[in-house]
């Protein structure tokens, strides 16, 4: 049983932040008292304002004061959070904000890096390594691949070679030069150039690439030549030999550049993302021959301790770099040869700073990353507890945390860890503010901000403010609905569903997956269950999703977000499917990666909805008159959009020591469009009255237009009615982002022979929205589909028909499939996630 918070002082004697009219998005003129030097938990369904609150309105202020004692240049270098809408915030103590994000694209930032343990490590190897005779001491800088000293020369410190083959710059060797059959080379005028150039030294640009001989391929592709001919424009080969017989004046001289070349040479020069994105889908990646993968220099790699170089004890996962470390933090001979008294002091001394902050990761359950695992891989969840563990070692006093979410991807006994963890940095004396949709930390909490009653406009007002317990007196509030309620979930009174057949995968490896054999149910739900970095993720969103989209000769999705620009690593599952690829015609991921990435892309255009709606403006008697069509009313399209703004609806306005302001435009007054444009009204609104509308007045709207009211019943259905439809995809959640994938996707006439994976879909969502969620994706199941997810929301899995259960724990303690049943069934295992598993029916 979750143990009781303690009883806080009387409110009129304990020290509170006072807040008054914060306006903050959604927020409506709020009031409210919070403690400091406790556990604050802000609840409330998705959409309800908490975050506007919590992240919006105190941390945004509290990081306001504090700048407002740095040096006005100094401040220009700190990404500003801008000025919070409020009218005064009294008692508020310096601030430190824990948001759910992903890690910053790109191979150099690692566990290591995040941890700063990676410079203990440099140290370590530095001042006490084992060197080969006769080598000269090495500084800690040399030991890092971020630096030119200490970067292997080959890789210079990626620790991969880029290679640029034939088969990726001549994807179709049935095409023919002047068909682009060099997919690498450019597509726009200095393509044709390159192939005028060939003509001109005779190459023969009209036969299949697959019949010109090898030596004329491998000189097209791969030389370093660059011979400078002339080029007549627009010439046929033949009239090109004329003209070259007779020697007439060239339309220009132009300088050849084989592919491969131009391949290397653009990736490594050009300034331009797209260009260099391009580019890098022609190249591919391999270990580097000459470290190995280590990304260091030789001389660095030759140290040793404990008997590894410091790629190896890069490559440890946290728990067994803190086994390596134990005996020198003793004082012990770390290696072959007895160090002297020196080296095993300052031995010593660097083992125990980095076993101090190992106990803190390791008990935030993280034992099985490595130093050397690139942030791009991490869950935020992840991420989030690397920071949380920095947090805990700087031993701050009087600050308040302000955490996103903390409990996401995280399995209930990894949540333990993580509540010990918070308790301990409020014993430190410091306040500890968390938005939050867990039922349990909210029970653990010692005070709930509950905010609601609904979402967006429905939103904004704070229902509770108090010690956990009075929250059950409060009807308007949908948070106390589950808190109070029986724990007990159960089947959702009903049995689960029979296999149809199975989904088999046999001898499936990846990661810390060893020859793994796994049966899914085909028209069933399943819940894939487990310890964080016990297989799940490797098992499903990796060789699952791999494997289908093999059958189905999609393009496998990379293993990892790539750095921008950065060719695609992605690994290869080994295994295989041996039974029920004959019922799978279609594989959707519905992930929670952003439906767009600048304003431009929103809700409306995402669903295609937006498409119908500028059809219905284009077919009225002001559109007709105007001679408008549908380009008219986008946004994207000169034609209708406002020339000064060029529809982005606002204007940046600098104002050098303080954050930027984004102002309405003055001309569109925000609305995005031409005045024009906004003069023809469909039933008396304007296209952006249509825009600023919310998807539930949206649907009342539109009830009577079938393909615009069809996504909007789905996208209420789901619980996202709050959300307006021009809401840029800039300001969604990763929650936010998943629903409307699934609701555009639930759109599609269903055919029962689809598999859907969805990776931790109840992350920030409330368990009234994850009821809403669960009904539609029951529906996808009654229609015949397969739906698989990875999940720790254990009132979810007692809802699936399977469970399989990975672990038992992680990394290389994990990787095996414990238990697979239904969730009766596995919650009779004995595993980690039977013991919570089996509360839903207590």
């Amino acid at each position: 049983m979750p143990r009781q918070p303690k009883a806080l002082p009387d409110p009129s004697s304990h020290r509170f932040v006072s807040v008054r009219g914060a306006r903050e998005h959604n927020l409506r003129n709020v009031d409210v008292d919070i403690p400091r030097d406790a556990l604050v938990v802000f609840s409330g369904i998705s959409g309800s304002g908490k975050s506007s609150l919590a992240f919006g309105t105190l941390y945004a202020e509290a990081q306001r004061r504090y700048l407002e004692s740095v040096a006005p240049y100094a401040r220009r270098l700190i990404d500003q959070v801008g000025v919070p809408a409020v009218d005064a915030i009294d008692g508020l103590p310096p601030a430190v904000a824990l948001q759910q994000q992903r890690g910053t694209p790109g191979t150099r930032s690692s566990v290591g890096s995040v941890t700063t343990l990676s410079n203990l490590l440099r140290m370590l190897y530095s001042r006490a390594g084992d060197y080969p005779a006769r080598q000269a001491m090495l500084h800690a800088e040399d030991f890092s691949p971020n630096t030119p000293q200490g970067a292997c020369p080959v890789c210079h410190g990626l620790g991969r070679v880029f290679e640029v083959t034939e088969r990726a710059m001549v994807p179709d060797d049935s095409l023919t030069i002047r068909e682009r059959a060099v997919a690498a080379w450019p597509s726009a005028w200095q393509g044709q150039n390159l192939r005028d150039i060939l003509v001109t030294l005779g190459i023969d640009v009209d036969t299949p690439w697959r019949t010109l001989p090898k030596k004329t391929r491998d000189w097209i592709l791969f030389t370093e030549e660059q011979p400078t001919v002339p080029v007549y424009a627009g010439f046929t080969p033949a009239e090109t030999r004329a003209a070259l017989r007779r020697k007439l004046e060239p339309s220009y001289q132009g300088t050849f550049m084989g592919a491969r070349k131009y391949v290397l040479h653009t990736f490594a020069t050009t300034q331009s993302a797209l260009m260099k994105n391009r580019v890098s889908r022609f190249m591919s990646g391999a270990s580097c021959p000459a470290c190995q993968g280590k990304r260091l220099k030789a001389e660095a790699l030759s140290v040793r301790f404990a008997g590894l170089d410091i790629g190896q004890i890069s490559h440890l996962t946290l728990g067994a770099l803190a086994q390596v470390l134990r005996p020198a933090a003793r004082g012990e001979a770390h290696g072959k040869v007895a160090p002297s008294a020196e080296k095993r002091i300052v031995a010593q001394r660097i083992a125990q700073d980095a076993l101090a902050r190992l106990a803190t990761l390791l008990g935030l359950g993280l034992g099985y990353l490595s130093l050397d695992r690139s942030t791009p891989t991490l869950s935020p969840g992840e991420l989030q507890r690397l920071r949380l563990a920095t947090q805990i070692r700087s031993k701050l006093f009087g600050v308040v945390y302000v955490l996103d979410e903390p409990s996401a991807g995280l399995h209930p006994a990894d949540a333990e860890a993580l509540v010990d963890a918070l308790d301990a940095l409020k014993r430190a004396g410091n306040s500890l503010f968390v938005v939050e949709h867990d039922l349990d930390l909210m029970r653990r909490s010692d005070w709930l901000v509950d905010v609601g009653p609904g979402a967006g406009e429905n939103g904004g007002e704070v229902l509770y403010s108090g010690p956990p317990a009075g929250l059950r007196e409060v009807a308007a509030s949908r948070t106390a609905a589950y808190l109070f309620a029986p724990e007990a979930a159960g089947d959702a009174g009903r049995p689960p569903r029979s296999a149809q057949g199975w989904l088999r995968l046999e001898g499936v490896t990846r990661n810390n997956l060893e020859a793994v054999d796994a049966a899914f149910p085909i028209g069933a739900m399943t819940a894939v269950t487990g310890v964080s970095g016990s297989g799940k993720s490797s098992l499903v969103s990796q060789a699952l999703v791999q494997l289908v989209a093999a059958h189905l000769g999609h393009e496998a999705p990379a293993d990892e977000e790539p750095g921008e620009g950065e060719p695609s690593l992605a690994q290869e599952t080994q295994g295989r499917i041996v039974e029920g690829l004959d019922r799978i015609r279609r594989l959707v991921r519905v992930d929670q990666k952003p439906i767009g990435r600048t304003p431009r892309s929103n809700l409306a255009t995402y669903t295609g909805l937006f498409d119908h709606v500028r059809k219905l403006f284009a077919q009225t008697r002001a559109a007709k008159a105007r001679r408008f069509d549908a380009g008219q009313f986008s946004f994207n399209v000169a034609k209708g959009r406002c020339p000064t703004c060029e529809g982005e609806g606002f204007v940046s306005v600098e104002l050098l020591f303080m954050p930027s302001v984004y102002a309405p435009c003055p001309q569109c007054g925000g609305s995005r469009f031409d005045a024009s444009t906004l003069k023809v009204r469909l039933r008396d609104k304007s296209i952006a009255d249509v825009l600023a509308m919310t998807v539930d007045e949206a649907h009342a709207f539109f009830v009577d237009d079938a393909p615009i009211e069809r996504p909007l019943r789905l996208l209420a259905a789901i619980g996202l009615g709050y959300l307006r439809l021009g809401q840029p995809a800039t300001e969604l959640s990763g929650g936010e982002a998943q629903r409307i994938k699934l609701a555009t996707e639930l759109q599609r006439a269903q055919r029962g022979d689809a598999l859907y994976v969805l990776d931790e879909p109840t992350t920030g969502l409330h368990p009234s929205d994850v009821d809403r969620l669960m009904a539609q994706l029951d529906e996808l199941v009654d229609a015949g589909n397969m739906v698989v997810l990875v999940e720790h929301e254990m009132r979810v899995v007692a809802r699936c028909d399977w469970v399989i259960d990975m672990g038992p724990g992680a990394g290389g303690e994990g990787g095996r499939v414990v238990a697979a049943g239904t969730p009766r069934e596995v919650a009779k295992a004995g595993t980690p996630t039977a013991k919570y598993l089996a509360r839903q029916w207590s």
